[in-house]
């Protein structure tokens, strides 16, 4: 058997100490990342180990795989030391992520449903009918991949980073588009009536939705339960961009925003794509280092020719 490793711990913020921290574990030879994390938590008295956050001492970066032997990181090794940091009250990615997409889904219900009491003439446009059936089936279809297709590298984020992340969804998918769509005076779907723009946005959405879901299928496949390894992606659009799982989001919005002919729509998506788009610089970034030269690196990482 081989013998343990002792691993120095420092708080890694002086200012906001971990004040039961020991000074240092002992661990066996095969211990992971998030094997230290739950020793740490038991020592400190943290009942949840995913408040705590391990980074390297000398670039203070966080130690990302939680699965990733501590013996066989060089640098960890070679300092034999971590900086722990108290990363504070924690949520599961999942349900971050159902509260996200849940938001515009009730908002838009509500909005239609709302529609006989508030309005004068309440009927809607088969324009806006399409714009909503296909806002509330991408973000059900979310729901449904969050639940069952998704796998994530990583447990918890911050709590707080709930608000901030739902108030996109919520605030501009959500509530903006919704008012703008069904509400507003210059709602250009309530006035719509060209039924082949309709047909081209439809194309376009399922076509979009579709594949979208294809490719977070095959990259779901890539991955073991509870896993954090990655693999080379290969296939259904991999061969033009880094995220085709991206591509095919934008050009589903591209079908709604032709469908519900709104600005809003199109804010909405401009800015999720722009957050997209550094996503995929980085997930670019992470496969040449992970993976070199066994990589056919990418020039565009999002939309081909463009980003």
């Amino acid at each position: 058997m081989a013998p343990p490793t002792t691993l120095k711990l420092t708080n890694r913020s002086p200012k906001q100490p971990i004040k039961k921290l020991p000074a240092a574990i002992h661990l066996p030879a095969d211990a992971t990342v998030e094997d230290v994390k739950k020793l740490i938590a038991k020592e400190a008295g943290f009942s949840d180990y995913n408040r705590i956050g391990l980074f390297y001492p000398s670039t203070r970066k966080t130690l990302k795989d939680r699965k990733a032997l501590i013996a066989e990181d060089k640098e960890v090794a070679d300092a034999g030391e971590v900086l722990v940091k108290d990363l504070g009250l924690q949520i599961a990615w999942r349900t971050v992520f159902v509260v996200e997409y849940l938001g515009p889904i009730l908002i838009h219900i509500a909005a239609v449903a709302a529609r006989p009491y508030l309005l004068k003439d309440p009927s809607m446009s088969p324009s806006q009918w399409l714009s909503f059936g296909m806002i509330v089936a991408h973000f059900f279809k979310r729901e449904l991949e969050t639940l069952f297709v998704h796998k994530f590298s990583a447990n918890t984020m911050p709590a707080r980073n709930i608000f901030k992340n739902s108030a996109h969804y919520w605030l501009l998918s959500g509530a903006l588009c919704a008012w703008s769509i069904y509400y507003s005076p210059w709602s250009l779907a309530a006035r719509a009536d060209q039924p082949l723009v309709d047909a081209v946005g439809t194309v376009l959405y399922l076509f979009g939705e579709i594949s979208n879901a294809l490719v977070h299928l095959y990259l779901s496949s890539l991955r073991s339960a509870g896993g954090t390894e990655r693999k080379i992606p290969q296939g259904y659009g991999f061969s033009l961009v880094t995220c085709p799982n991206y591509m095919y989001e934008v050009l589903a919005w591209v079908g709604i925003i032709l469908a519900s002919r709104d600005w809003s729509v199109a804010l909405f998506i401009l800015i999720g794509g722009v957050q997209m788009f550094v996503w995929a610089k980085g997930k670019e970034r992470a496969y040449r280092k992970e993976f070199g030269d066994k990589y056919k690196k990418k020039r565009y990482v999002m939309l081909p020719g463009l980003a």
